[in-house]
């Protein structure tokens, strides 16, 4: 039954599987329908019922901790005995493959229980507290929606004592001695309900191989070599590039409102420059110090991954950056002024990949003379 239960679970959630998720630092709650077994010294029923509630906390994208409530009832032949359980756990998680539509896991805790005994064969019938659990457990996350996965999880449970099933007798749980076992297999519904800072995961194959098979240190020594030496550049032509994609001269932008700095973005998450960014800074550079009364805000942005207070920070660490590598080359400090905007002013739909990448960049302010 509860392999025909799986193949049906898996078939369902697998049509409707989404672009993957991660996440470094969410919250998330889940529900969760429990089969609970017993391996002890009775004869246990095949399928029982029970539920359960979690809450999980990521401590990265692959680590997790998650606190979780069960009810569980056990039942047993030819006694009709049965134990109703509350459990209280807490466990910590590794998630293998975060960015993957299908995401296995495993993980290991310990429970503390609270139970009654009914018809049992050698032990009191009444409520028991205080006995202990561990656990160990492995499953999978498949994403369903946006900030929304469903579950499956098998999870092997050893009491520290030989009553829970009712008997005291020689033969103990699943793996021998005198202690009672019990497994738990769980089809449930999780949900990210303060998602934090998300991790972006391209679905696309391959993506991964290829990026690392790029040397980028090797590409950004390159690039601040050339920048250094201004002889090198042609900055006619990268002033042409901007002219082409911002719509107007960059002097003409200086005199407006906002002058946006094409190609001057940043990895989700980050504040470092990329190496596309030196040559569009190193030509801003040149036009500040040509225009020596002219003050600039330098203002950071972001996408709309992660809380307003995450976003707010990392654009003002964005901004400060821009202005640390403008100082360096030569403008005066007393010119620049930062702000952090966060994701409040995107250019470009959040949706998308590239609309994201575009909308984590640098605007200047004009103030004026």
């Amino acid at each position: 039954m509860k392999k025909i239960v799986l193949v049906l679970f898996v078939i369902a959630f697998s049509m409707s599987l989404t672009q993957a998720q991660a996440y470094k630092d969410g919250w998330a709650v889940g529900v969760n329908f429990v089969s609970p077994r017993l391996f002890g010294d009775v004869d246990a029923e095949n399928l029982d019922f029970g539920g359960g509630l979690n809450l999980q906390k990521n401590l990265s994208e692959k680590t997790l901790f998650r606190v979780n409530l069960n009810y569980l009832m056990f039942t047993a032949k030819p006694t009709k005995f049965t134990n109703n359980t509350i459990s209280l756990g807490w466990g910590v998680v590794y998630n293998l493959f975060p960015c993957e539509p299908i995401q296995p896991y495993f993980g290991a805790g310990a429970s503390i229980l609270y139970y009654t005994l009914k018809n049992a064969f050698n032990v009191k019938d009444k409520s028991y507290f205080g006995e202990l659990s561990g656990d160990i457990f492995f499953g999978g996350l498949v994403n369903i929606g946006e900030d929304l996965f469903a579950s499956v999880e098998l999870g092997q449970h050893t009491v520290s004592t030989d009553k829970f099933d009712g008997t005291v007798a020689a033969q103990g749980g699943l793996f021998g001695g005198a202690l009672d076992s019990y497994t738990t297999f769980n089809l449930g519904i999780l949900y990210y309900f303060d998602a934090g800072t998300k991790v972006e995961c391209d679905d696309m194959a391959g993506l991964s191989a290829k990026k690392e098979s790029v040397d980028y240190n090797k590409i950004e020594d390159i690039v601040k070599k050339y920048a250094a030496a201004p002889s090198n550049v042609d900055y006619d032509k990268i002033e042409d590039i901007v002219k082409r994609h911002a719509g107007t001269p960059v002097k003409e932008k200086a005199a407006s409102s906002n002058w946006v700095l094409v190609g001057v973005n940043f990895e989700s998450g980050k504040a470092s420059l990329s190496s596309e960014a030196y040559p569009v800074l190193v030509n801003a550079a040149q036009v500040l110090i040509a225009n020596p009364d002219m003050k600039v805000e330098v203002q950071g942005h972001t996408d709309n991954i992660g809380s307003d207070s995450f976003n707010k920070k990392l654009s003002e660490q964005r901004a400060e950056t821009v202005k640390r590598f403008l100082v360096a080359k030569g403008v005066n400090a007393s010119r620049l002024s930062t702000v952090g905007v966060g994701s409040s002013n995107p250019v470009s739909d959040n949706k998308t990949a590239e609309g994201r990448a575009l909308n984590r960049r640098i605007e200047f302010k004009v103030l004026g003379k």
